[in-house]
């Protein structure tokens, strides 16, 4: 037993709609800074005259931050109050994103990342805590639709903002940008929000500092694994990816034996909840390579220009804005289990699509392609988020969001690392700036292929577990 503090009720509508609206800017903040340093890889490639794998950190390193504490984040949350929490992160996502627009160097961008992936991984995590706590199970859906329109207008507006800022004044305003949207979001959320309200118990456990060490410790293992050896990859990569397999067992190890664990493993006990997270790693490994990859295929391989590649990127994002609230009334009315296959299957059909229709048809495969993918990834996260956060036991919201958005962001950890590795693999090169657009054209089509043949498989995962999933 232990301190646990719950935010106060909100009775009326106009309240819980200004609720919303605070936790809808929070997200929209943290997709935005993800799909914004995108489109900047190739600018930044240029600017501080590293490679592909070394620029690849300025994503990794705020990805690996989200993922090495959201977990964390949550269960503070729910015990030392989610309002003082929220409004800290906030202050230090801004914070770090200010200093990330006035650096000089790649290694302090990275580390200044690192802290506003910090600050990201307690607005993303504590957002779906509050509205799992208010909203009603019935209703559960719409809202998760509402928070995937959000998350999917900030990945609009990263690469057409982003692409429009650098060629127009700086890279440096990609990250200066999120200056006034997080002062204005910290300031609603300070006014707006309900007040924290401690519920006292007899005993506090200890904070499970061990197992949130190991956890950082094995995703830096992995994520270094593969990006170190600038493509080439021999030993020393297969050394550290032998730490982030022990690092794994240790970690389980860990939490079965701790009084307080980070990570509740009975939960994985769970057929549905274990089939859910699996899907959202494998989802979010597709979704992130076409966020990565993207810009590379758009400029090397079709020849546009950088606001022209920010355009197309965000034409699939715009689509599932469009597409948000519909698909989670589509959840609510025919639940989870069906909406996750029908989602998985346009998913599957898009990464094909990207795959075979890499330089035959030009900017319009690829927007068709996108256009089938995006939309079902939309329905997909509604479906797969709602199946979880309307089991969840009360207190525990924190914990399950934790987990939730663990698995998203272990995902886009796969695909920003792994997926770029493939990328470059069958490329042939890693100096993406100097490859050529048939080399671009080759790992399209490799990785697309690999990123379809994944879909398939956590397809296959909702299959069997569709009949285990409950309205």
């Amino acid at each position: 037993m232990h301190d646990e503090v719950v935010p106060e009720k909100v009775e009326d509508t106009s309240s819980i709609r200004w609720v919303l609206i605070c936790l809808s800017l929070s997200i929209l903040l943290s997709s935005l800074s993800t799909s914004i340093a995108n489109v900047a890889l190739p600018t930044l490639v240029g600017e501080f005259k590293g490679s592909f794998q070394e620029v690849q950190w300025v994503v990794l390193a705020y990805l690996f931050a989200i993922t090495t504490m959201i977990v964390s984040v949550g269960k503070l949350g729910d015990t030392i109050g989610r309002k003082r929490l929220l409004l800290f992160g906030l202050s230090l996502f801004t914070l770090a994103s200010v200093l990330c627009g006035v650096v000089s160097s790649l290694s302090l961008l990275i580390v200044f990342r690192a802290a506003q992936g910090f600050g990201a991984a307690i607005m993303m995590t504590l957002s779906l805590a509050f509205v799992s706590e208010m909203v009603p199970k019935e209703k559960f859906g719409q809202t998760m639709g509402l928070l995937g329109t959000m998350s999917a207008i900030g990945t609009a507006l990263g690469p057409s903002l982003g692409g429009f800022l650098i060629v127009g004044m700086s890279w440096r305003m990609i990250f200066l940008i999120n200056f006034p949207i997080g002062m204005l979001t910290f300031i609603l959320v300070s006014r707006t929000l309900p007040a924290d309200r401690q519920r006292m118990k007899s005993r506090r456990p200890g904070f499970d500092y061990t197992g949130t060490l190991l956890l950082a410790l094995t995703l830096a293992a992995y994520a270094l694994a593969m990006t170190t050896g600038r493509g080439h990859y021999g030993k020393f990569n297969a050394a550290l990816l032998l730490i982030a397999i022990f690092g794994t067992i240790l970690f389980v190890w860990v939490e079965r034996t701790i009084a307080a664990p980070l990570i509740q493993l009975s939960v994985f006990q769970n057929p549905v909840w274990s089939a859910a997270l699996i899907m959202n790693v494998l989802v979010a490994t597709v979704m992130m390579a076409t966020l990565v990859i993207g810009p590379f295929y758009l400029s090397s391989a079709l020849g546009l220009s950088q606001a022209s590649v920010g355009m197309v990127m965000s034409i699939g994002p715009v689509l599932s804005i469009l597409s948000g609230v519909p698909a989670g009334r589509i959840v609510d009315h025919w639940g989870p289990a069906l909406s996750v296959i029908i989602g998985l299957i346009l998913m599957v059909a898009g990464s094909f699509m990207l795959s075979a229709f890499s330089g035959i048809l030009g900017i319009a495969g690829y927007i068709t392609a996108i256009a089938i993918l995006t939309p079902g990834y939309q329905l997909f996260q509604a479906a797969n988020s709602t199946s979880i956060m309307t089991e969840v036991l009360p207190g525990q919201q924190g914990v399950m969001s934790g987990l939730l958005n663990l698995s998203r962001n272990l995902g886009l950890i796969t695909g920003a690392s792994v997926m770029g590795a493939v990328f470059s693999l069958a490329s042939g090169t890693n100096e993406m700036t100097s490859a050529g657009a048939e080399a671009i054209l080759i790992g399209m089509r490799i990785t697309f292929a690999v990123a379809g043949i994944l879909i398939v498989f956590a397809l296959a995962i909702a299959i069997r577990s569709s009949n285990k999933y409950k309205r």
